[in-house]
């Protein structure tokens, strides 16, 4: 509807004028219409004063003051007068309730403002300073009066006796407070709250919170907290409480240590127990009877003044408290003599011995790993490229020959037809010489030729020793001329 209007009279210098000018007069139409000037809204606190203040404001008009009265209303549609004050006749102030705790602070009919003293949780409500006129009639001006309280705090815990229902275990409340306060609750072992309020005849409130859990042993001192929130209080009121469960209790007996040999002295027992409320009563007993007559017991201490055969039996250790009674046993063995008790290795000892395990493990692992890397190295391809294969007689095979006479190799004299080519021990022989140009070594002639081979047979022929005739050699045919693109011939190998 507004979107509408807007949209049928847009906005205009003009329009923003006319607005300015209308808040203008109703504002003043209103200062003119206010002719008593009181305070909107007071807060107080019971047993504490107020003043209520109330002026007219004389306009130079021709308005007649007659008379001014204050009027409470602590609920709609109840009034009541509790002061009046007129010019001829005086004060007047007709509420029982009110009639010691009211004064008039002025005794002017301008400024007829009051002051209640001790003030009362019930004082709450309006308050009215109305104006008899002649000839407007009355004019009035209204005070609202809070009062105000402070919650009256408290917590506490409930005993309560461990089990497996849940029960409340601690209680907060913020009592008579106005208005009403917020209670939380900070805690960590896992129970709930419920919150109720009751309202009282004054107008105060009173807030209960209830804290419940499953209680358990363990529950037994531990600590949940109550806040309270209040508009009075400057800080939220905390307040820790600690659980307070009943349960029977637990023993245990400590104190052997298996050495207890004929003639030991002063060996003690102790019986711990662990219950709420604290035990009552420790008794001492044993399984074969009577306590042996070396036993001393005091208390929850049983001292074995010597040890001897009769202590050779089951000690037993019985607390009761109002919640119940529990047990506990051990059973003593008398040696012959004193056992040898060895010191334990000290915790860096122990822990020293793993640091150095588990660094030898990892060696071990590291040795392993670096063997069977080498080990798929050498199972794969070469990762070096062969240098490719010499030619018999070539340059390169003339300059890595060793200076020294060949020695024979096989003692079987050679074949007729046969052709015989001096091992490289080398690589394979490649024709890496130009036929056309020479040797690679500039031109020289052939490093081996015919003449060089009989030398070489003939040398064999003489470390042989008388195992081939001369004549099979002489009759030898010479070696045909092989060109160099055929001769080439893999080295001998030796297995």
């Amino acid at each position: 509807m507004a979107r509408d209007y807007a949209a049928r009279w847009p906005v205009s210098p003009v329009r923003s004028t006319w607005l300015v000018a209308a808040a203008i007069l109703l504002a003043a139409q209103g200062i003119r219409a206010q002719k008593v000037r009181v305070e909107a809204e007071l807060e107080a606190y019971p047993t504490e004063s107020v003043d209520l203040r109330c002026e007219f404001i004389d306009r130079g008009g021709p308005t007649k003051l007659t008379q001014v009265s204050w009027i409470w209303e602590p609920i709609d549609g109840q009034r009541d007068n509790i002061a009046v004050y007129h010019p001829t006749y005086g004060q007047s102030f007709p509420n029982l309730s009110f009639r010691d705790r009211v004064v008039f602070l002025h005794n002017r009919l301008e400024n007829p403002s009051i002051r209640i003293s001790n003030l009362r949780m019930s004082d709450a409500g309006r308050y009215v300073c109305e104006y008899a006129t002649y000839p407007s009639g009355n004019e009035q001006g209204t005070t609202t009066l809070i009062m105000l309280a402070k919650p009256n705090n408290s917590a506490k815990a409930v005993t309560v006796q461990a089990g497996s229902k849940s029960v409340v275990v601690a209680q907060c409340e913020a009592a008579d407070g106005k208005p009403a306060a917020t209670i939380k609750w900070l805690a960590s072992v896992g129970g709930n709250h419920s919150t109720s309020t009751m309202n009282g005849s004054d107008g105060t409130v009173t807030v209960r919170s209830e804290y419940r859990l499953v209680p358990t042993a363990a529950d037994n001192g531990r600590e949940v907290t109550c806040m309270v929130d209040q508009r009075t209080q400057e800080r939220p009121w905390a307040y820790p409480i600690k659980l307070s469960v009943e349960y029977p209790p637990s023993v245990s007996i400590e104190g052997y240590d298996n050495n207890w040999y004929v003639g030991r002295s002063d060996a003690v027992l102790l019986c711990l127990a662990n219950a709420n409320p604290a035990p009552t009563t420790v008794t001492w007993t044993a399984a074969s009877g009577a306590l042996p007559d070396t036993v001393v017991v005091d208390g929850n201490k049983l001292t074995v003044r010597k040890v001897d055969d009769a202590v050779n039996t089951t000690f037993i250790c019985e607390v009761k408290n109002k919640q119940g009674a529990s047990r506990h046993q051990i059973t003593t063995i008398v040696i012959e003599e004193k056992r040898q008790i060895t010191p334990g290795p000290s915790t860096g000892a122990v822990i020293g011995g793993i640091l150095g395990a588990l660094i030898f493990i990892a060696i071990i692992i590291g040795i392993i790993f670096f063997i069977r890397k080498r080990q798929e190295e050498g199972e794969g391809p070469p990762k070096h490229k062969p240098p490719p294969p010499v030619k018999a007689g070539s340059s390169t095979e003339m300059l890595n020959k060793p200076s020294e006479p060949p020695t024979a190799t096989e003692t079987a004299p050679l074949s007729p037809g046969e052709v015989y080519y001096e091992p490289t021990g080398g690589e394979p022989v490649t024709n890496l010489d130009d036929e056309t140009t020479g040797a690679l070594n500039g031109g020289a002639p052939p490093v081996l030729d015919d003449s060089a081979k009989y030398d070489n047979i003939n040398e064999l022929k003489d470390h042989a020793g008388g195992g081939h005739h001369g004549n099979d050699l002489d009759r030898e045919p010479p070696a045909a001329n092989i060109s160099r693109g055929e001769s080439f011939v893999s080295p001998a190998m030796y297995v």
